[in-house]
């Protein structure tokens, strides 16, 4: 008999060649005693280890009749033994060597018989070890002794034909192996699967599934390490359809989603981090944008983040509410400020309102995109007295001696000598915590310069727009507190209920309202407003960093200052001790000169965030 194959890549697949394509070209003469010695060869092209596999040749055995008894006994050993057919002293080739001696002994026959089928049996048994190369050429040969022995017997055809399984089924998963390997997990899939139709439950294509399926989450988490959770789930996807694992695609999207986590987690940390530095605004919206690209609806961290970054935005690092205090250099504290949150209201005074003036319209829309802190109080004596001792700047009244004063005896405003901001609305010495008056803007804006050179911060008076929406605290009515009378302790205000120190009362002033002072109180004596902010409405005027211009035609929209170089004519907001009822109305504003002093106008001022 001759077979010729071709060479193959390795020597797995050659043999599965040999041994599923080889067959006898006629049938093999029935042995008998004394017959001459089966032969056949099988011709092969490939690798040395291969020919010596399948070219199995039939040891000589040369026996006596008088042998014939011990080399019986010999052969019985050497099934027992396993040994069946490798040398002259195997169990295979002594047998035939008697049964040319005694062709018709049944005996041998079945000792013959009994050969075979432990043949067989160790066939199977190195079949069922798969995973190794050696057992599987074991198999192989005993494979080639059974067809070229008895290759008409419908056992040895059945062994050979799971041979050929076993053999095609290596190919399978060699293949896979190196598909998978190489990346391609749908071939490495296809192959062991096939693998595993050839031989059902056979562990090294069941390894091989799982490893491609190992591949996929594997690559699952790649994605996931570079942020690309979309391409992980993908994987995750195509890993779940391989084998349906209850455990490990669960395990799998557990560790996913702890990377996920974990990147939200540091995505949010990075942009915190970035808003407390100059320009990490922009680095904070990028780490929020990638959180949102990659998180649930509503995650609480990147909820967290853009709440941040949206009072960056509108606050820089402060709040809307929040009260603070700068640090001066020589330790002290500068004064107390209140954020005021952003937002837009309607400035000026509606058509139709009671005691409104044309240069309060018309109402117009205005966006404050930024907030801002506002002095809590107003400027006290003692807080700009500070800034006069540490400077020697010299204010406005003091250089030319004089400024307008509350005449007691006469109940008028006259101009009285030696008044500067060191004296109260009469012109007596003033309290430390009461409000600075008898300054001017430019004094204000002095005092300003100062504070921002000690803080590092920028201060400035507040545009009157900013005024307008901090003194009406949200409110959009006639007075920041409603359409009609002030209630009990609203401000300090003239109030047809309060008196002078001789006995005088306001000719015009709200009726039954009565707040016990006659000229302005101690700073924030009165309750504060919704903003947190103290004298809004009342105690002294307040100047304003506008220039006047009558009426809000071409007046900006964003909140700033309306200011024109050189301007002579600055404006003040805000009722004061000694203020008509009408000008308490939110909406009021009046001009007073650069060099205007008097006893009702005093300051706050705004800091920027």
């Amino acid at each position: 008999m001759e077979c010729g194959l071709r060479a193959g890549r390795s020597l797995i697949v050659a043999l599965s060649f040999a041994l599923a394509a080889c067959r006898p070209e006629a049938p093999a003469p029935a042995e008998k005693p004394g017959a001459a010695e089966p032969t056949g060869s099988v011709s092969i092209s490939g690798g040395d280890e291969l020919a010596g596999v399948l070219s199995w040749s039939l040891p000589a055995v040369e026996l006596q009749a008088g042998t014939a008894a011990a080399a019986r006994n010999k052969a019985k050993r050497a099934i027992a033994a396993g040994d069946l057919f490798e040398t002259a002293d195997s169990a295979i080739p002594l047998l035939l060597a008697l049964q040319r001696l005694q062709p018709d002994d049944p005996g041998i026959a079945r000792s013959l018989a009994e050969a075979r089928t432990a043949l067989i049996a160790q066939g199977d048994a190195a079949l069922a070890a798969d995973d190794d190369g050696d057992a599987l050429r074991a198999a192989q040969r005993s494979g080639a002794v059974l067809r070229k022995l008895w290759p008409q017997d419908g056992e040895v055809a059945a062994y050979l034909q799971r041979v050929d399984r076993g053999e095609q089924a290596w190919n399978r998963n060699a293949g896979g192996e190196a598909l998978l390997e190489k990346g391609d997990f749908d071939g490495a899939l296809a192959a062991f699967r096939a693998a595993l139709q050839l031989r059902p439950g056979q562990a090294r294509a069941a390894q091989g599934i799982a490893a491609v399926e190992s591949g996929l989450i594997r690559r699952a988490e790649i994605a996931a390490q570079d942020g690309d959770f979309d391409a992980a789930h993908a994987w995750l996807a195509r890993a779940d359809a391989v084998r349906h694992h209850p455990g490990t695609i669960p395990s799998a999207r557990h560790r996913i989603e702890v990377i996920r986590s974990e990147r939200i987690r540091r995505l949010r940390d990075e942009g915190l981090i970035a808003l407390g530095d100059d320009g990490g605004l922009r680095i904070a919206r990028e780490r929020l944008a990638e959180m949102l690209r990659i998180a649930a609806p509503g995650d609480p961290a990147s909820v967290e983040l853009r709440q941040r970054i949206d009072l960056v935005g509108h606050y820089g690092l402060f709040r809307p509410g929040q009260v603070f205090t700068d640090g001066l250099q020589d330790g002290s504290r500068g004064p107390v400020l209140v954020v005021v949150p952003h937002g837009a209201f309607r400035m000026g005074a509606p058509e139709g309102e009671l005691g409104a003036t044309p240069a309060e319209q018309p109402l117009h829309a205005v966006q404050l995109e930024r907030g801002f802190a506002m002095s809590r109080n107003e400027v006290s004596v003692g807080e700009f007295g500070r800034f006069v001792a540490a400077t020697d700047y010299e204010p406005r009244a003091t250089q030319r001696g004089h400024s307008m004063a509350y005449d007691t005896r006469s109940g008028n405003f006259v101009r009285g000598s030696g008044i500067d901001w060191r004296s109260g609305y009469d012109g007596r010495p003033a309290r430390a915590d009461m409000p600075v008056v008898h300054v001017t803007a430019r004094d204000a804006e002095a005092y300003a310069a100062w504070l921002s050179g000690q803080t590092g911060a920028h201060y400035r008076l507040p545009s009157e727009a900013e005024f307008e929406y901090a003194l009406r605290a949200g409110s959009g009515t006639r007075f920041p507190w409603g359409e009609g009378l002030p209630p009990a302790g609203q401000d300090n205000l003239t109030g047809a209920g309060d008196r002078s120190p001789r006995g005088r009362s306001w000719s015009n002033a709200f009726a039954g309202y009565a707040d016990g002072w006659w000229g302005p109180a101690p700073v924030g004596s009165f309750a504060a407003n919704a903003y947190g902010l103290h004298d809004m409405a009342g105690n002294v005027s307040e100047w304003i960093a506008d220039c006047w211009h009558e009426g809000y035609r071409r007046a900006p929209a964003n909140g700033s200052a309306w200011v024109n170089p050189g301007c002579r004519n600055r404006i003040y907001r805000g009722g004061s001790w000694a203020s008509a009822p009408a000008q308490v109305r939110s909406a009021w504003r009046s001009a007073g000169g650069t060099d205007v002093t008097n006893a009702r106008v005093g300051f706050r001022l705004v800091r920027q965030l």
